[in-house]
């Protein structure tokens, strides 16, 4: 048996992410794939239902064990209940993530009847103001805060994610404090990637510089997190996390994305790395329409390589990260949009190293 196919039998698809739609109602000025904006009641677009069933009835003999829906914004998908239907009558678990403001009282109870049902929620501040202006659109933090409501209505728990910038910083805590009052199970703060909108945003300086970062993320975790009755997770890369915080109970609670372990399909049924094949064709593999998934899972060069070479030849602070087996470079997509380099070091580590705050124990010795 060749190193390669080792490689495949160690690392099964386990999940799909489902890019359902091309579009967004919202505009959200730090969006990392940066959809066309499109009015909620533009459900004309969407990738097509039986191919999204055609792909889970693929993808189960290859250890499919979960589903993410994502977009653009999921629930202007006008499949949407079909989807979650066919989710449902198949026993497989799936995971939403959406903006909040189109989650009506017939999308939550049937999500709430999916198998092992979960959910995310964007929620930038908390207050209107903060919110409308990172997401674009006015009003769009009243339609969140009601589409919450109806997801825990209907018995579900959702996280709330933020995206910290330097405008919202100093609501972190009174969001932690919303978050319980609405009756999430967890706050995850995220960091805005330097990609698309992303990438506007940081050259404008509208986010923090990473030592600012550095220090919230131990706050969060130590202070924040002792504080609070949900669960908080700070999404920088593991090597910044303690030890006891890194695997926890939720998800990728290592902060990873299980980049080998998983495959995306745009809107136009794409096969791609994730959502940055909207905006880099070299992580596009194929078409659900034209190429059998099996093939593209074991066959796509990138695919293959990945699965040979990470984390053995990630380069920079990254080849001498002791967290590189956890957390395999953290954004393999986000890193390539940088640099073109499947190799490359994470931006977020990079600039840490270069400006001291790099936790040198969890470094091997430069001679080594």
């Amino acid at each position: 048996m060749t190193e390669a196919s080792r490689a495949d039998e160690r690392h099964p698809l386990r999940q799909i992410y489902f890019y359902l739609t091309e579009g967004c109602n919202l505009c959200c000025r730090h969006c990392w794939i940066g959809p066309k904006h499109l009015s909620a009641a533009d459900r004309r677009t969407g990738l097509d239902v039986g191919l999204v069933r055609s792909i889970i009835d693929q993808a189960k003999s290859l250890g499919l064990s979960g589903v993410k829906l994502t977009g653009g914004e999921p629930l202007l998908h006008p499949g949407i209940l079909d989807i979650l239907e066919s989710l449902r009558t198949g026993n497989l678990p799936v995971n939403v993530e959406t903006n909040g403001t189109l989650c009506t009282p017939e999308f939550a109870r049937a999500l709430a009847g999916c198998s092992s049902p979960s959910v995310a929620v964007s929620l930038d501040a908390p207050d209107a103001d903060t919110h409308d202006w990172m997401r674009g659109v006015r009003g769009a933090f009243a339609s969140a805060l009601r589409g919450i409501r109806n997801l825990v209505d209907a018995g579900l728990k959702p996280q709330i994610i933020m995206s910290v910038v330097r405008r919202n910083r100093d609501g972190m805590r009174a969001l932690v404090h919303l978050a319980e009052s609405l009756g999430a199970a967890s706050v995850k703060f995220n960091l805005v990637q330097p990609s698309v909108r992303g990438e506007q945003m940081h050259r404008a300086g509208e986010t923090l510089p990473v030592p600012d970062l550095v220090e919230l993320g131990k706050w969060a975790e130590s202070a924040l997190a002792a504080e609070a009755s949900v669960r908080i997770h700070f999404s920088h890369p593991p090597a910044f996390m303690p030890l006891s915080r890194m695997f926890a109970e939720e998800g990728a609670g290592c902060g990873t994305c299980g980049i080998l372990s998983i495959l995306g399909v745009l809107s136009d049924g794409s096969y791609a790395l994730c959502g940055i094949g909207e905006s880099v064709a070299d992580l596009v593999f194929g078409h659900a329409g034209e190429d059998r998934l099996e093939g593209v899972w074991r066959e796509s060069p990138v695919l293959r390589e990945l699965r040979a070479g990470l984390p053995w030849r990630l380069e920079g602070v990254c080849a001498r990260c002791l967290m590189k087996h956890v957390c395999l470079g953290s954004c393999i997509a986000q890193n390539y949009y940088t640099s073109g380099n499947l190799w490359s070091p994470h931006w977020f580590c990079e600039e840490a190293k270069a400006r001291g705050v790099f936790p040198e124990s969890r470094l091997t010795p430069e001679s080594a």
